[in-house]
Formats: structure tokens, sequence, C-alpha cells
């Protein structure tokens, strides 16, 4: 690539000159720090470094230090569990075999490769981290191995020890890290490209420690190969953290709640001090940076949305159970992260997939798919003890082991939520959600994300997701895989995957095929309007995303909701200069049978259909084209597509479900 291009690349979005001069002088900072961590690694650290009072004791007594101490504190964890998890338990005993993102359980044989891609077999190598390639264009896929490495199932076997204190998770728990440690030695291998993904290994190994510390059966020589796999993570996301002049994302928040969960259950390491200091005051400046003010993660993603208030959330259950004090003002920044979720629920339960998600979750103690978000709510009802996040009489598996027994009794306290939902603008994140009972609508008019840099946004402005008679009909399709299969991973974030407009065949973002991670912000959709009331809601919005065809054109789109007659009315026109192909799409569910009649589409559940019908005379067809609810997933489903051409164009439909139909076409 042209070093033009590389850094017009780099300064996109909104960057001021300063800024990327002083992102220049620390690129060039990392790359001296690159070629001298190089040359230190070659020479293998045989200990952890330890405080002067803890590297002064016996092995013995370091390992009765471990199996004694009061404190710290970590998730106060109710030490039981079910019989699904201890069956899941047993089976990474015996057979190897937990699951994997939304590719199902998968056995990883009898001999665990840990640098093995567990779809495609391809065997990554023991190159220096940064010389390794991640994007090989031959089927690996380095998310998918990245989940494995995350060794986030030893929480289950913790789990299960903790609850039946059978030796037999400990001998796994033991045998696992000590090949782990053997096959990825430390800055060498896949498994060290990313300092996010050491940051949540070291998350997930923390607390399967916190729950085999006391086992009799971890020895000295455990606990010596253990410090110095924490040491070495720590070090080694100090040393590599993923910050950047320009934007900062959920990676270097990862970085840095690792840091401060390193600093917090281990202040026995001679760093831990600094890692927690560091951690605390950068995790909270990402969250100034990265939260917005309405609650909504600024990376134009749910999915993503989720991880993130999965890090700060059980981050700060760990502060406040070892009182480190965190302002008022994060703790309500950190509330509106859960209103502004509980908002974007369907009525089914379960979150639109707008932007990318990759199924990430920060303590996988329970295997959630991509689009379940609900349970977190749990989590924040009890935290804030405010009833309208309660949606649900039981609680979450999440809920015991991050707030423990007083945790579940507090929930059990509270009311559950009858608080009629309601239509709901959040404006900064560029979401509107249109609804009464059964009916929603949700409209996207967000940007590409991180401050118009764009990453994990999807070519979906003004796009919309309708639910009604308790299920969902139009979706957005989700993400599929990322480097996997390139094709379909721009295909999946594409215009015409989306529920929305698509002129002379071009994307309202640019984007490139063999960069998986970048998009443009040139449509930057604008709201014009926005009313709600007991009776209609209204949203109009536009974006430039085809300004800069041959003959510019902007696509403006305006949403009517009859919350009365119950039913939506959705008008496109197109307005600019010279002669135009539009295609507009309405994406289905998978599960639905999908008809047309003359110009309108019927799509059919067994609890009734939903009707989109055109007032324009053009007939739609029926296309092909797949979703994915979680990582790896993909199911068959049909999107409807108008096409017309001329000058001008006005386009609308009326969108309304009829209940318990048996008129099948």
């Amino acid at each position: 690539m042209g070093v033009i291009k590389k850094i017009k690349r780099a300064v996109r979005g909104e960057v001021k000159l300063t800024t990327a001069a002083r992102e220049v002088l620390r690129r060039g900072r990392a790359s001296v720090q690159a070629r001298g961590e190089r040359s230190s690694l070659k020479k293998p650290q045989e200990h952890a470094q330890l405080k002067p009072e803890f590297a002064s004791r016996s092995s013995a007594e370091l390992l009765a230090h471990f199996q004694t101490r009061k404190a710290p504190h970590s998730l106060p964890g109710f030490t039981t569990t079910s019989p699904e998890s201890l069956a899941a338990a047993q089976r990474i005993v015996s057979d190897h075999s937990w699951p994997l993102l939304g590719f199902g359980e998968h056995s990883f044989g009898a001999a665990i490769e840990w640098r093995r891609d567990p779809l495609s077999g391809y065997l990554w190598p023991l190159d220096f981290h940064g010389d390794i390639q991640l994007i090989r264009s031959d089927g690996s896929d380095a998310r998918v191995l990245w989940e494995v490495n995350r060794l986030g199932h030893l929480i289950t076997l913790g789990r299960a020890y903790a609850t039946t204190k059978d030796e037999l998770f400990t001998t796994e728990f033991v045998a696992q890290l000590k090949s782990w440690t053997e096959q990825n030695p430390v800055g060498f291998g896949p498994n060290w490209t990313c300092a996010m993904e050491v940051a949540l290994r070291a998350i997930n190994v923390l607390v399967a420690f916190e729950l085999f510390c006391r086992s009799p059966s971890l020895d000295e020589e455990f606990l010596k190969l253990i410090l110095r796999f924490f040491d070495q993570h720590g070090s080694y996301i100090r040393r590599n953290l993923e910050f950047s002049y320009l934007a900062t994302s959920n990676h270097y928040l990862s970085d840095v709640v690792g840091l401060l969960w390193l600093g917090i259950l281990l202040p026995e390491l001679s760093q831990a001090t600094e890692w927690r200091n560091f951690g605390l005051r950068e995790m909270l400046r990402e969250m100034d940076k990265q939260i917005l003010d309405d609650g909504a993660d600024f990376e134009s993603s749910t999915g993503y949305h989720r991880f993130i208030l999965e890090l700060l959330l059980y981050s700060f259950v760990l502060c406040r159970a070892n009182e480190i004090e965190i302002e008022v003002r994060y703790w309500e920044r950190l509330h509106r992260m859960l209103e502004y979720l509980r908002t974007y629920l369907r009525p089914d339960g379960f979150a639109p997939l707008i932007g990318d998600s990759d199924s990430g979750q920060v303590l996988p103690i329970h295997q959630r798919r991509g689009e379940d978000h609900s349970y977190l709510l749990a989590l924040g009802a009890v935290l804030f003890s405010d009833p309208r996040l309660k949606l649900q009489s039981e609680p979450p598996d999440e809920l015991f082991w991050i707030l423990g027994e007083q945790g579940a009794t507090n929930f059990a306290k509270l009311d559950s939520s009858n608080e009629h939902e309601v239509s709901r603008a959040f404006p900064d994140a560029g979401i509107y959600i249109l609804r009464e009972g059964h009916r929603y609508l949700c409209f996207n008019a967000s940007d590409a994300g991180l401050n118009g840099r764009g990453s994990h946004g999807h070519n979906d402005a003004l796009s919309i997701e309708i639910s009604a008679l308790g299920r969902p009909f139009i979706i957005d399709p989700g993400t599929y895989v990322y480097t996997a299969d390139l094709a379909r991973r721009h295909a999946f974030r594409s215009t015409a995957y989306h529920s929305t407009a698509r002129v002379d065949g071009a994307e309202q973002n640019t984007t490139e095929l063999n960069v998986p991670f970048v998009i443009g912000n040139e449509a930057r959709p604008r709201v014009l309007n926005w009313e709600t009331s007991a009776t209609a809601d209204k949203v109009v919005a536009e974006h430039y995303g085809y300004t800069r065809l041959a003959s510019p054109i902007v696509h403006r789109r305006s949403v009517t909701f009859d919350k009365q007659a119950g039913w939506w009315l959705i008008d496109d026109e197109f307005v600019g200069e010279g002669e135009h192909e539009v295609e507009i799409r309405f994406h289905f569910a998978a599960g639905l049978q999908v008809a047309v009649v003359d110009t309108e589409v019927l799509a059919y559940y067994k609890e009734g259909k939903l009707v989109v019908a055109s007032t324009g005379r053009s007939t739609p067809t029926l296309e092909n084209q797949g979703m994915s609810r979680d990582y790896g997933d993909l199911s068959d489903s049909i999107s409807a597509c108008w096409r017309l051409s001329g000058r001008d164009l006005k386009l609308s439909w009326k969108i309304y479900a009829i209940a318990n139909t048996s008129d099948m076409v």
C-alpha cells in the first residue's frame, strides 16, 4: 500500500492536524519499542516479579499465603452450579469439548493444540507477534482461534470445582494451563498478537484461579507457573497497549481493564499498584470518550455495546468489592448504558444486531448468543435498585456469579417492571425506537461510528427492524464472520443486506475488500424531524452517501407510526441530479414463509403475518441472502427487493401485522 493511501486511511474521520502529528510520533516510538521487545523476549522469564515482601518468601510460604489470603476480594460468586453447567465441565474433562461461538460445541482432541485453527485446521506459526499476518484468505479465522485461547471454559471448570470439590477438575485446569504455556511462549504466535486478547485471557484465568486456589491439588510448581503467566500477561499488555491519539476503541478499553483486574487481584506482583492505578484512570477516561451522552457505545454496534457494558459493569463490581471509589457520574453513565440496552431490546427480549457482533463475552459464565443481551439488565436492576431493569422473574446465572447470594436476594425483593414501553429517541447514537404494545420498529440513523473513523459499523443508514406479534419480521442480518470469508464479511455489512436503499449499485460508505475493519463515513445520516405522542410517532432523516456519485443524490426516508391503527408508513424519496437506478430492500428473519402478491410481500409465522404493501407499481423480487444471530451461525433468510429507475424517485410502503392468519399463499 502506498504511503499516501496509508496516511489517508490512518487520519480518516474527525482528526486534527496536531493529533495526527502526535500519532506519527507515537508510532515511531512504538516501532523502536517493538525492536527492543523482540530482543528481550529471546531470554525466557523464569519467575514472576514479586514485591520484596513476597519475593523473600519460600515457595511453600507463598503457596500457603494464596490458599489462606482474605483479600483482595474477587466477585462475590455463589458457590453453586446448575446440572447443565456441571455436565459441561465434565465434557471439558472427558472430551476436551466446549461451546465455540455460533459453531456449536467443538471437541479439541486428546492433546489440545492451542495454535491450531479449530475449523480450518491451519496451524499458526510461532513467529514474533508483530510479524504474524492475521488475514490469510484461506478460511482460517483469528477471531475463532482467539475465542478458544481466551480460556473462558476454565471458568466452567472452576464453577464445577467450587460446587463439588472434585479434584479431577483441578487436575484438568492445571494440565490445560501447563500445555497452554508450553505451546505459547510469551510474545510469539497468534495468541500474543493482540493485547485485548491477552487481557481477556488474563481476566478469565484470574477468575478461574480464584475458584481453584484453595485446592489441595495445587502445588508450589504450579503456583510459580501461574504467577509467571499473570506477570507476563500484564507486562505484555503494558508494552503493547492498543492506544492511538486518532481513536481508541473496545480494544484499548479491554487492555486497561485487564491491567486493572491484574492489579487488584494480584497485589503481590511488583507492578500491580501501577497497573491498578493506570487501569482505573484509563478505564474511566475511555468511558468519557467511548460512551455517548445517551448511553450508547460510540462504535455504532449493539454487539459491542453489550461487550463494553460487560467490561465496565463487572469492573465496577470488582472495584466496589475492594473499596475502590468510582465517581457517581460514572455510575450514572453506566446506568444510562443499561437504559439504552433495555430500550433497544425487541418485544421478544432479543437485540437488533446493528453493526458488527462477534458474540464476544468478557466472562462467559453462560454461553450467550450474539443477540442475547437481556441478562445484563438483571445485574443492573440490583446494582441500581431499579425495577425498570427487572424484565424477568428468574435471575440469570451471571447474577449469582457476579453479585453473589446477597445480589440474588436483592433481585428477588425487587418488583418486576410493569412499566409500559414507550417510543424513545437516542440522538447521539442515531437510534430511534417506535413502539406500542407488541409492535416495534427500530430506525437506524447512526453513522459509521468511532467518531467517523468506522470499524464495526455497517452500511445500514436509514435501515429498519420491525417486530410484531411477539416475533421479529424485518431484521438486521448480523455479521456472520470476519476474516474467514472476506466476500461474505463485506456482503453482511453491505447496503444490499440491510433494509434500506442502494443507488446505482454503490455502497452508502466506501469499503475495501481486503480491509475488513475499515469503513468510510460518507453517509453522515442527519435526522430532520422526530415527533412522538400517545397516538403517533414520526422520524425523518436523510443521508449523503450518494452525493459522491457522478450525479449526486440524497436519500430521505420518513417513518410514520400510527399507534391506534397499528401500521407504519415508510416514505422514500431520492432528490438530486440525473437519472438513477434504485433498489430498496426489506430483509426478513429466518423461519418465515415469504410470498409476493402483486406489489405486496406477505411474511408468515404461525402467529400471523406481516404485510408490506407498496403504493407504487413496481413488483418486488425475492432474494436469498442469509442471516446470522451468532458469530459463525448462518441461517437461510429472504429479502424482498423493489427496483425502480428515473429521476426524483419516490416510493412508499404501508406495513402492518395480522394475527392468526390461515390463508397461506
